[in-house]
């Protein structure tokens, strides 16, 4: 059946597939995890909403470090992949800056952002894409 997702496959942390939205998702949270973000997670949200399959959620120290870090997914991902994001939201500010890349949502939020806005319980009932990164707490 043609536009349907894949199954899923096993993983540590749940059932998310291997696909080339949760490489993208991957790869944005080691560039961030390169950065030094904390509390990395990313969130199968494919089956819960319409405009992307993955959110990133990373937290940074400042508003300094969260622009640093938004900065460097930017420039490798338009190196390494000629991958623009559509939209950027809160760049000049950077307490929490969102980076649409279409099949992957980078959040990055300084912790008092993170902590008034809750995302990964907003989306509960998303399954947590397994993470090769130095943050990741074992499984």
């Amino acid at each position: 059946m043609s536009g349907a997702r894949p199954e899923p496959v096993p993983s540590g942390a749940g059932t998310v597939a291997a696909t080339p939205a949760a490489e993208l998702a991957r790869l944005i949270a080691a560039i961030a995890d390169d950065k030094k973000g904390e509390q990395i997670v990313a969130l199968d949200v494919g089956d819960l909403v319409g405009y992307t399959d993955f959110l990133v959620i990373v937290t940074a120290r400042n508003e300094r470090h969260a622009k640093a870090i938004h900065d460097e997914v930017h420039a490798r991902l338009k190196r390494e992949r000629g991958l623009l994001p559509a939209r950027v939201e809160g760049e000049s500010e950077a307490r929490w800056v969102l980076a649409d890349y279409g099949d992957c949502v980078l959040h990055v939020m300084v912790p008092e952002m993170r902590e008034r806005y809750r995302l990964e319980k907003l989306w509960g009932e998303a399954e947590r894409l397994e993470l090769a990164i130095a943050g990741e707490p074992a499984v």
